[in-house]
C-alpha cells in the first residue's frame, strides 16, 4: 500500500525536522529521565508521575513516527514564475460579497494554520479554490453553510 504524498513548502520541511530533531534530542531523554526519577520512587502500579511519564512518552514517540512517516512521503511545493491560478503554495486574497477582502496562502494538510493564514488544499475553502483564477466566483460548501467568495487577486 502506497502513503499519500504529504505537500509541504519547504519552510514547512525544515520546520518538521526541527521538530523532528528537538523531539529526538532534547523530548525523549528528558521523559526517560522523568521516568527513571519515577521508578526510583518506588512501586510504578500507584505511581502517578510515572503513569504521566509514560503517556507523555507515547505522545512524543507517536509523533517521532508521524514526522518521519510525513517527511518520508513529503513532495515539496515549488512554484515557477506568475501565478495564473489558484495551486498548492499560491497566496489567494478572497472576498465574501460585501466583506473585506482576506488572504490566504493554499499549503498541504500537514501545514494548514487557518489563524494564521494557511489553509489546506483538502479543506471546504481550499478545494473550491483551487485551479480558479482572478475574478472568478466560487461556491464553498462547508458543514456549516454554504457562501460565495471572489478572487481577487493571486500572489
Amino acid at each position: 500500500m502506497t502513503e499519500k504524498p504529504v505537500f509541504l513548502t519547504e519552510e514547512g520541511r525544515v520546520k518538521l525536522e526541527k521538530e523532528l530533531e528537538h523531539l529526538c534530542t532534547v523530548r525523549r531523554p528528558e521523559i526517560a529521565q522523568h521516568i527513571h526519577h519515577a521508578k526510583e520512587e518506588g512501586d510504578i502500579t500507584e505511581n502517578a508521575g510515572y503513569d504521566e511519564a509514560k503517556n507523555e512518552q507515547a505522545f512524543v514517540e507517536g509523533r517521532i513516527l508521524t514526522i518521519n512517516s510525513m517527511l518520508k512521503n513529503a513532495q515539496i511545493i515549488k512554484r515557477h514564475g506568475p501565478a495564473s491560478e489558484v495551486c498548492l503554495g499560491i497566496k489567494v486574497t478572497v472576498a465574501e460579497p460585501g466583506e473585506e477582502p482576506e488572504a490566504y496562502t493554499i499549503v498541504g494538510s500537514a501545514e494548514a494554520d487557518p489563524s494564521n493564514g494557511f489553509i489546506s488544499n483538502e479543506s471546504p475553502v481550499g478545494q473550491a479554490l483551487m485551479g480558479h483564477q482572478v475574478g472568478d466566483e466560487v461556491a464553498v460548501s462547508t458543514p456549516g453553510g454554504s457562501f460565495s467568495l471572489k478572487i481577487i487577486a493571486l500572489e
